[in-house]
């Protein structure tokens, strides 16, 4: 899909993945929508785009977040970067792990993947058809390896990122009748802001355990494939994952 004189919502823009992807997005011509619980407005202004501060859970906010984009022009890519970690045991020292601490990550990440989902394909579908395949909109998500390789204290935070990648076939098939595709990426250890939080000698033990390259990923990989993903017509209903042969062991 070209994005020249669309436009485009990145949520979770204000930083690391989301900040690359709003870049790349608006060096193809979108213009883009910043949507974060973080301020975005300085970056919003450096990309010509806009930006809203909210939860991606919220119904309201993700009517918001899609009236900004269609003020500046049609829907043409939403890419859900939002998310939490929330690490813990089942079973940890003083008992079992807070459901609330499990419903919060699931709300977050996959409730509120869907909710911008939902409402996006929404608008794309009152676009006009793009090119001989009749391409409306494409739908980016954010899930992770751990989705398959979810360690020892990942409980919430594997399950909710195992529910995108569940949600990406049935949702690429629904939405297949009005043009608009849906494909997940699933990140291995990435320089995000919650990892640069870290000890420089744990990020590098880190790096070192990824085969090849050997090193954390760079959030404008991560851009990159969402910026192919947007071109190639034929990706649809899957989940790429981006972690240079990494498999993740039980801790």
């Amino acid at each position: 899909m070209k994005l020249d004189g669309y436009s485009a919502i990145v949520t979770g823009g204000a930083s690391g993945l989301g900040a690359a992807t709003a870049r790349a997005l608006a060096a193809a011509g979108a213009k883009v929508v910043v949507a974060d619980l973080q301020d975005g407005f300085a970056l919003a202004a450096e990309l010509g785009g806009a930006s809203i501060v909210g939860d991606v859970a919220e119904p309201d906010f993700a009517a918001a977040a899609v009236a900004h984009a269609t003020q500046l022009a049609p829907l043409g890519a939403l890419v859900n970067c939002a998310g939490v970690g929330n690490a813990g045991r089942i079973l940890g020292r003083d008992g079992p792990i807070s459901l609330d601490a499990f419903a919060r990550v699931i709300r977050v990440n996959l409730v509120g993947s869907f909710n911008m989902l939902r409402v996006a394909a929404a608008a794309m579908e009152r676009n006009t058809p793009q090119g001989e395949d009749g391409e409306r909109g494409v739908i980016i998500n954010t899930a992770s390896i751990a989705a398959y390789d979810g360690q020892i204290g990942q409980a919430a935070y594997a399950s909710s990122k195992a529910g995108i990648v569940g949600l990406t076939l049935p949702a690429a098939r629904e939405l297949a009748r009005v043009g608009v595709r849906v494909v997940t990426i699933a990140p291995g250890l990435f320089e995000t802001p919650m990892m640069q939080g870290l000890p420089a000698e744990v990020q590098a033990s880190l790096g070192a355990a990824v085969p090849y390259p050997s090193r954390l990923g760079l959030p404008r990989e991560y851009a990159a494939l969402a910026l192919h993903i947007v071109a190639n017509t034929m990706l649809n209903g899957e989940t790429i994952r981006l972690d240079g042969a990494l498999r993740m062991a039980p801790r």
